[in-house]
């Protein structure tokens, strides 16, 4: 099984690992720092042994990484793996924005229901099933969730259950949520968001969520090692 290293650290940016099994433009790695597409959030972009990674997809708890025709890699040899780390930034940073924004829906109308997300590089989305339009409440929404990002509180996270590999975030005294994305160190780092309504469809309520800056005053270095 690969150890998924970017759980343990998702601010590292390089790791020197082997193959492990190669089945024809798919390779799997002994361990890996590139995250594939899983709970609305989008695979990290990168490259294995120089070849950039064209898909990376989840086959039950294994992790395969579709390179170019012709890599030529095979079992037992080494390899380094680069990940896209400004990609990666954004994605945890809309990725928390994203989680904050719905604990904050759900605590406010405790009979909605979410029917879809996805966290892109770009922005964050987050579709309800909803009959009434969400814009009036989206200031409240906005304004309790800076407040959040001000306090600048660390953010926990690890397995509830690592065998199954099952885990969560927490911020204490706010929620504790499932979750096995990459997750920030404090909540301070999503820095100033914007979120907007979208009507999808009747009884649909889409809310996108974008980041002020391109890239957070208070990012703290990545890690190589």
């Amino acid at each position: 099984m690969t150890r998924k290293l970017f759980w343990d650290d998702p601010y590292r940016t390089c790791l020197d690992t082997r193959i492990a099994r190669v089945d024809g433009d798919e390779v799997i790695l002994e361990a890996t720092i590139l995250y594939a597409l899983s709970g609305g959030q989008e695979s990290d972009a990168g490259t294995i042994g120089g070849f950039e990674v064209l898909e990376a997809r989840k086959d039950g708890r294994e992790i395969r990484y579709r390179l170019a025709p012709g890599h030529r890699l095979a079992p037992g040899d080494a390899v380094a793996v680069a990940i896209d780390w400004e990609r990666r930034y954004r994605l945890m940073r809309l990725h928390f924005a994203a989680e904050i924004v719905l604990e904050l829906v759900m605590a406010r109308l405790p009979g909605i229901h979410k029917v879809g997300a996805h966290i892109a590089a770009d922005k964050a989305r987050i579709d309800f099933a909803w009959n009434e339009p969400l814009t009036p409440l989206l200031p409240g929404f906005a304004e309790q969730a800076a407040r959040i990002v001000a306090a600048d509180t660390p953010i926990l996270s690890g397995f509830s259950d690592e065998a199954a590999e099952r885990r969560f975030w927490e911020i204490p005294g706010f929620a504790r949520v499932p979750c096995g994305g990459t997750h920030l160190r404090r909540t301070g780092e999503i820095g100033a968001l914007t979120l907007k309504r979208r009507n999808t469809g009747k009884g649909k309520e889409r809310i996108e969520i974008t980041l002020a800056d391109a890239q957070a005053s208070a990012n703290p270095q990545p890690t190589s090692e």
